[in-house]
């Protein structure tokens, strides 16, 4: 692609904001064009609303920290007449973000979200580019709904799905029933570190507010199918997760439990995981992994601390298949939460969106 996209980013002080200026700052197609936070924020240089609270490993790239950022929600029209679109990943409450979301919609400004206020939209895609990229014909109703002619919200799912749903979608042909899960979730997951979330320190929390609910349901979604002007969810498949906060800097690992109506081999579990591939990986789109889904044979992988940065982030690593007492299968998977799971994954579906022309 030859056109470069002006971007804002919405919510850019946050640490998923944070992780959007590194992910952009060199981008091949898109250009950060201007930054957008809370009314604290507004009228400050990027630096000095993010120095003390910097948490990403890279530093704050040139090219961006002296830019002013600006009040997400007063200066919307603003915003929007100097974007193509933007990316938001605001800390607010959640009937406030699906206003701000869909005003700047109406405002003919896309919205590529990283928030969850717009998951259960049932005209608004949450998407996994390699699993359900034909969810973005949505779009066409959803403008009808708003009366735009650019602007629409498309959104990314929950992180902790990525450490599973992948491994689950080529899966999908022998007919799963049932899956349970348990995730091991990161503490960049809530937007935190070592130093600023102590009590995490040799300690598992069990309790994430809305993780469970969000982990059963959207998956749903995902394997659901467009039926007139919305995304009806799929109907056959059962989810029960347990989600645990862990001692984890960046990365979610879940154990996945799988029944199937035609079980299948796990020599064909392994091949479908290894030669299966989506849209990105075909429009060899800049973010996209080359590998989606990586199975180690080695017993005591996929690891957290080694394999979480598998494919620059963007990769989904499986190991420990085999045979289970009550379902048929039993396997682990990981994902980069903040990378895959959060602003990595959004970047890649603005990708898709570039590439298929829904921002022109």
């Amino acid at each position: 692609m030859k056109k470069c996209y002006k971007v804002g980013i919405i919510g850019a002080t946050g640490m998923v904001g944070q992780r959007f200026v590194t992910l952009l700052a060199n981008h091949p197609w898109f250009h950060i064009e201007l930054l957008a936070a809370s009314s604290n924020s507004c009228g400050k240089k990027y630096y000095e609303c993010v120095e003390s609270r910097w948490k990403m490993q890279e530093p704050i790239p040139d090219s961006i920290k002296d830019m002013v950022v600006l009040d997400a929600t007063k200066d919307k029209e603003y915003i929007a007449n100097h974007v193509d679109f933007v990316f938001c990943a605001v800390n607010m409450k959640k009937d406030d973000i699906k206003k701000l979301e869909e005003e700047y919609a109406l405002l003919e400004c896309p919205v590529i979200s990283n928030n969850s206020a717009h998951r259960g939209t049932n005209d608004v895609p949450m998407i996994i580019p390699e699993i359900n990229s034909d969810h973005l014909a949505i779009i066409s109703s959803q403008k009808k709904r708003l009366k735009t002619k650019r602007g629409f919200i498309a959104v990314k799912s929950n992180c902790s799905l990525q450490s599973y749903v992948p491994a689950l979608a080529p899966l999908m042909k022998y007919g799963i029933e049932s899956v349970m899960c348990s995730t091991y979730q990161a503490i960049s997951g809530a937007g935190k570190t070592f130093d600023t979330f102590p009590e995490i320190v040799d300690n598992c929390i069990p309790f994430i507010s809305g993780e469970e609910e969000k982990s059963e349901l959207e998956p749903l979604k995902i394997f659901g199918h467009i039926e007139g002007d919305k995304i009806v969810n799929n109907k056959s498949l059962k989810i029960s997760a347990q989600c645990v906060r862990v001692a984890v800097s960046d990365g979610h690992l879940a154990t996945v439990f799988v029944k199937f109506k035609n079980k299948p081999t796990k020599d064909e579990i392994i091949t479908a995981w290894r030669q299966f591939s989506g849209e990105p990986q075909s429009l060899e789109l800049p973010s996209a992994p080359k590998h989606f889904l990586t199975y180690f044979d080695e017993p005591d992988r996929p690891q957290t601390k080694l394999d979480r940065n598998l494919e620059n982030g963007m990769g989904i690593s499986l190991g420990r298949l085999r045979e289970d007492n009550i379902f048929d299968y039993k396997f682990v998977g990981l994902s980069h939460n903040t990378l895959r799971g959060a602003a990595g994954g959004a970047v890649l579906l603005a990708e898709l969106c570039a590439k298929k022309g829904y921002f022109d």
